[in-house]
């Protein structure tokens, strides 16, 4: 096909998709208080459970309300999700997973964790829902915390229908990596090592394809605190990624910690003068990259976290998938402030959402 008939398709058919829904309807028409999530029409019959189909019956007036700049309160993912494996994005924010502890001999501190890969069902949108490959039942998976130093024990279980691994960012041996055992289904494998050095790191299943492995949802942070900790702040832990509903190779929503637009409805409290410090990272899949930008506020950046000092002042940060940062800051009035993606189609399709800051 010559590039005037790829053109003349692309005209045909990207006004069918949602994407060109969303630039033909115009962002003015998805105003934000009156911000109406628009529905996907079914693709095949294992994307949307049963109870969902109503939601996806309406998707048809959704869609004419918002081409028509029609508002309406935004529907709720009804907490805890229908699947009962599902997580509170409001909590995970501040969940962290220090494993069990134990005092070596030698003084040192061992950690262990229980990690079960396992198929979920996840809620990803109000009555959208994903069939998702899960570390512990959740996308993103735990968040798992150590300090430097520390022995790690990840005791990992794969109760999925596929081999799965995982693999940590940071330093450890060659035969700990998650690339060589991989774990078949009913298997079980325990990675060893001490954490090292301090940052943000993440982890993610490196079976192949690797990318279908990634964007059905084996992925989590990883914190390792230096040996002095960092000041006292609120911290908070987002993870941003995609979801590709109609597994058509290329996102339908984009969320930070699995439900699209839950930190719009649901503003995250702050208080004025409250230090925040945010562990941000980056599992996006079929996008290059992905951002974090804060209104009328400037943070503090540590990228990787592997530095104390060394460190840069914006409102803005892009990170390719697997890239970390650190931000620090503070709300100096309150208000509602909006925090979303850069990327304007990212924003558009649920990648939004408010810090609520009182006196």
């Amino acid at each position: 096909m010559n590039m005037n008939m790829k053109r003349m398709w692309k005209g045909i058919m990207e006004p069918l998709t949602r994407r060109g829904f969303l630039y033909g309807a115009g962002a003015g028409s998805l105003s934000l208080l009156g911000y109406r999530l628009l529905g996907r029409e079914e693709k095949g019959p294992s994307l949307l459970a049963p109870a969902a189909a109503e939601a996806a019956a309406g998707a048809h007036d959704a869609r004419h309300d918002a081409a028509h700049g029609a508002a309406g309160p935004a529907g709720r993912v009804a907490m805890p999700w229908p699947s009962g494996k599902g997580m509170d994005p409001m909590k995970f924010l501040t969940t962290f997973d220090s494993g069990t502890v134990t005092r070596l001999p030698n003084g040192n501190v061992q950690r262990e964790y229980r990690i079960v890969a396992v198929d979920a069902e996840v809620e990803v949108a109000p009555g959208v829902r994903f069939a998702a490959w899960t570390y512990n039942g959740t996308v993103p998976g735990p968040t798992l915390r150590c300090t430097v130093g520390d022995l790690l024990k990840v005791h990992f279980l794969n109760e999925g229908s596929h081999p799965h691994t995982i693999h940590f960012h940071g330093i450890h041996p060659a035969n700990m990596d998650g690339v060589f055992e991989q774990v078949p289904p009913g298997g079980q494998f325990t990675y060893e090592f001490p954490a090292d050095p301090f940052g943000l790191f993440l982890y993610h299943c490196h079976t192949m394809p690797l990318k279908k492995h990634v964007h059905k949802g084996l992925y989590g942070a990883f914190i390792v605190d230096p040996a002095t900790p960092r000041p006292k702040a609120t911290e908070f832990v987002m993870v941003m990624n995609g979801f590709d509903t109609d597994l058509n190779g290329e996102n339908e929503f984009y969320t930070v910690n699995g439900v699209a637009n839950y930190y719009a409805e649901r503003p995250i409290p702050l208080k004025v003068g409250e230090p925040v410090r945010i562990y941000l990272v980056n599992m996006t899949e079929f996008d290059l990259v992905n951002s974090l930008h804060v209104h009328a506020n400037m943070f503090r950046l540590y990228r990787t976290g592997t530095s104390l000092t060394h460190f840069e002042v914006t409102d803005t940060v892009m990170l390719c998938q697997g890239e970390r940062c650190i931000l620090e800051f503070t709300y100096r009035t309150p208000g509602r402030y909006m925090f979303h993606a850069h990327q304007s189609e990212f924003a558009e399709l649920g990648w939004m959402g408010f810090f609520d800051v009182t006196a």
